[in-house]
């Protein structure tokens, strides 16, 4: 008897419809056909003793099983629950197979029938809905993750009797409910930090605040002890909340990835990754015969922090700057062609120099003759060209230490990181995936950089004093753009291009000589 199940496979951060075939007839051996791994052609092991452990039976006949489409090739352990429940209805040991049509399983199985969480339930539950499947059965831990898609019945299961009783009709699954709103609601008061532990700098936390309200990428640059760290780690508590899309979007890379928790439904805080300066090129890109996503997709709507950026590899480093400009990533294999998604902030901590002591108030700089340029030159000019703000961070004077006055929490600063988000939201409203400054395309770049003549001229001997290239000179506009945005003008002035260009500091032609 030829019955069919539907499986998914996932590829990139989406997936796909597998179409599991099932036919018993006459003849020995059992065949799994359509292009499997290794671990799927080890699937008949773990059904053969799950079902027989339950008191169900394997076929004595030729058992052909296909994954269909066969010219995609299979992964993963996660479809030996469409097999198995194909095998049952195939040998008539469940009812109704046209019941099956309009369901997709997902699951691996133990040896004993219990059913291990896969990766990659939401992309999966989102594919579902869109072909038009009405439920979805996913292990126990997976069901609150591909709950929050709506118009889908979700159900979670931790044991293959569950799903064989359901469809028997003798024990009814509840599918699993999930409050959106609430899930979606975040709290921040939980964060760890804020800026009214910071003493002083109030340069640098009017840089990152321009920072958070642009998305624009920011280098720290500063001798130790300064604060860089301490400022970056208090990023996120002034970044503005994610939208619903925004939510979906970075959910589903952790899902791919395997990195949710068990019972999660959707991330409701903006990513803040911080790899450490030893890291890979393939753990910051992602890669593997399997791609997977790397720190950089796992930054996507957040912030990606990398301190002692010098000291990274340059060939990492190098990397990044695809991903900084397209804001996507493609992982190209000899079967495969992968995109993920990479629209991350870049924020960034380095050392003036080797002994990092160069323009200190206090301290000499020890270093020889040209090492602060050559410090300075692990980092490629096109990548520094790709980051909106240079901030140079200096020591804070005892006197700061001790004044409390004039000092701002997160909360005030985040309130007006929202309120020039909201701008920035209506402006690009009808823009698919432009959601800040930072994300605007060449084709509407010119219509909202508006600049007077007092500003056109400022940019003009600015671009000439300091031989900035294009690329410099679009980030000036863009770091402009947010300003205004921050003092709720609709046009760019003079004021507001006289302090973006201020945070070109790496591009003056006597900065470390």
């Amino acid at each position: 008897m030829l019955v069919k199940t539907f499986g998914s496979a996932v590829s990139g951060v989406d997936a796909i419809t597998i179409e599991v075939e099932v036919n018993e007839m006459a003849g020995r051996e059992y065949y799994l056909v359509g292009l499997p791994d290794s671990a799927v052609k080890e699937s008949f092991q773990r059904v053969e003793s799950a079902l027989k452990t339950n008191g169900y039976y394997m076929p004595r006949r030729k058992l052909v099983v296909n994954l269909a489409p066969a010219a995609i090739r299979k992964t993963g352990t996660a479809f030996d629950l469409a097999i198995a429940i194909g095998i049952l209805a195939a040998t008539e040991q469940i009812p109704n197979p046209e019941s099956l049509l309009r369901v997709v399983l997902k699951g691996e199985l133990q040896l004993d029938g219990v059913i291990r969480p896969v990766k990659g339930a939401l992309p999966i539950a989102i594919n579902a809905k869109k072909h038009g499947f009405t439920d979805l059965f996913v292990p126990q831990q997976n069901a609150r993750e591909a709950g929050v898609v709506e118009g889908l019945n979700v159900f979670g299961v931790g044991h293959i009797n569950e799903v064989i009783d359901h469809f028997k009709g003798e024990k009814i699954i509840t599918p699993t409910k999930v409050d959106i709103a609430a899930a979606f609601s975040s709290s921040y008061s939980e964060a760890e930090g804020d800026f009214l532990d910071v003493k002083g700098q109030q340069n640098i936390k009017r840089a990152l605040e321009i920072a958070a309200a642009g998305g624009h990428n920011a280098i720290l640059i500063g001798p130790p002890g300064a604060g860089k760290t301490m400022l970056a780690s208090r990023l996120p508590t002034i970044l503005p909340p994610l939208t619903l899309e925004e939510a979906l979007e970075t959910t589903k890379i952790y899902s791919v990835a395997g990195k949710l928790l068990s019972d999660a439904t959707l991330i409701t805080a903006r990513p803040f990754r911080a790899p450490h300066h030893t890291a890979s090129d393939m753990s910051l890109v992602g890669g593997g015969s399997i791609p997977q996503p790397g720190e950089i997709s796992l930054s996507h709507n957040g912030v990606l922090f990398m301190d002692e950026f010098p000291e990274f590899r340059r060939t990492a480093l190098e990397v990044m700057r695809q991903p900084m400009e397209e804001r996507k990533l493609t992982i190209s294999r000899a079967r495969m062609s992968v995109d993920f998604p990479a629209s991350f902030m870049l924020l960034a901590a380095m050392n003036p120099c080797p002994c990092g002591y160069y323009n200190h108030p206090q301290k000499k700089c020890s270093c020889h003759p040209g090492a602060v340029r050559h410090y300075l030159s692990k980092i490629s000019a096109p990548l520094l060209d790709r980051i909106d703000l240079h901030v140079e961070v200096t020591p804070v004077p005892f006197s700061q230490l001790e004044n409390e006055e004039d000092l701002e929490s997160s909360t005030q600063i985040r309130e007006r990181v929202i309120r020039a988000r909201t701008l920035q939201a209506g402006r690009y409203r009808l823009m698919p995936g432009v959601y800040c400054n930072a994300q605007m395309n060449k084709k509407i770049f010119r219509q909202v950089c508006t600049v007077d003549n007092e500003g056109k001229q400022l940019l003009r001997s600015a671009m000439e004093k300091l031989q900035l290239s294009a690329r410099a000179y679009d980030r000036i506009l863009k770091v402009s753009r947010t300003i205004a945005d921050l003092a709720g003008s609709e046009l760019i002035s003079s004021v507001h291009l006289a302090e973006a260009i201020q945070y070109r500091s790496l591009d003056r032609e006597n900065w470390g000589e």
